[in-house]
């Protein structure tokens, strides 16, 4: 009886020790509720455990690391550029470059003459079918040049003498000539005289490579219009030496070059920047040659009305004293062309 009381009262401690453990909560699981007084929000949710190896997302809120500054977003509508910078065309802003326009093919200089544009780039300078001074063949690059349409005219050149009060050149003692013989070409001038007027009117000598590939083109051609012979169409030349032998300027369009330029064989001879010198071809410099640094004798080109058709080829070199006047030598002035924007 005592033995089995003992007995009893274990076993009636066990089970209370069940029933107490089964209705204990345990720490961090969801409490007990009826559904139906349970919160809104609470309603249907589960608790999910996170997998293994899932990484759990950044808060929204979280703040931007220490070591940096935080980048703008691209869809902020509070991001803007700042003042003065130039939104530069690309594929990711949608805009489109714009080609850059090419230069006008004929201009008009201050002087009121027209001029035309010789683009930039490689041509063939010299002859091996002319003289001396004329080899060897060498290739050339130029920058891109205006020069003047037309050989400067007497009257251009008498408003120069007039506004700087010079001793006017041959020709001008009679104040009737800028007037009456306007359109011919100016002669009797002095390549120093020559340079002035350029000078005055915003422009320069051209070099004697930009005078040739201003004559011949990129083709090696013999004359400014192609490789035939001369016609009294095309130039000026083989003529009596007098008074009226030089022609107004214009005339003979089919005598051009194949920039535009007309009159670059016959009319007149023509001044250049250049010293003279027989061998320069020999060192001639491959980019944008500007000849002998110091010399006795100035180029000339283009050959004159009393010439015969060798030298109004348009690699014939002649020359000149800087401070000679001469009825047959004349000029036409060059401008560096505007760099592209």
């Amino acid at each position: 009886m005592k033995r089995w009381s003992k007995s009893y009262w274990v076993l009636a401690v066990a089970a209370s020790l069940l029933l107490l453990v089964d209705g204990l909560t345990p720490v961090g699981s969801a409490e007990k509720s009826d559904p139906q007084t349970a919160a809104p929000e609470a309603a249907g949710k589960a608790a999910v455990p996170p997998a293994p190896n899932e990484v759990k997302p950044k808060p929204a809120d979280s703040p931007p690391p220490t070591n940096g500054p935080k980048p703008p977003s691209p869809a902020s509508p509070d991001v803007k550029p700042k003042e003065g910078t130039k939104k530069e065309a690309s594929p990711e802003n949608g805009a489109k470059a714009q080609p850059i326009p090419p230069l006008p093919a004929e201009i008009i200089g201050r002087d009121g003459a027209p001029m035309v544009f010789v683009s930039a780039g490689d041509f063939t300078m010299g002859s091996d079918q002319g003289d001396e001074d004329e080899r060897p063949v060498h290739r050339v690059s130029l920058d891109a040049f205006y020069v003047d349409k037309y050989e400067v005219t007497i009257a251009r050149f008498g408003k120069f003498v007039t506004a700087i009060m010079s001793e006017p050149p041959w020709g001008f003692a009679n104040q009737e000539a800028p007037t009456k013989r306007g359109d011919q070409p100016v002669r009797w001038v002095t390549w120093m005289e020559a340079t002035a007027y350029c000078a005055w009117v915003g422009k320069r000598l051209p070099t004697e490579a930009e005078w040739e590939k201003a004559a011949r083109g990129t083709d090696a051609r013999t004359y400014p219009w192609g490789n035939d012979p001369p016609t009294s169409a095309q130039a000026v030349f083989a003529l009596m030496d007098g008074a009226e032998a030089s022609s107004a300027v214009g005339l003979r369009e089919d005598g051009k070059s194949p920039y535009g330029a007309i009159d670059m064989a016959g009319n007149l001879y023509e001044w250049v920047a250049d010293w003279y010198e027989e061998d320069f071809y020999h060192h001639s410099p491959p980019r944008n040659p500007r000849g002998p640094e110091k010399g006795g004798s100035k180029v000339q080109r283009g050959g004159s009305f009393t010439n015969a058709a060798y030298r109004l080829r348009a690699s014939f070199r002649t020359k000149g004293e800087p401070t000679e006047h001469h009825p047959r030598v004349g000029f036409r002035c060059a401008q560096d062309a505007p760099a592209p924007k």
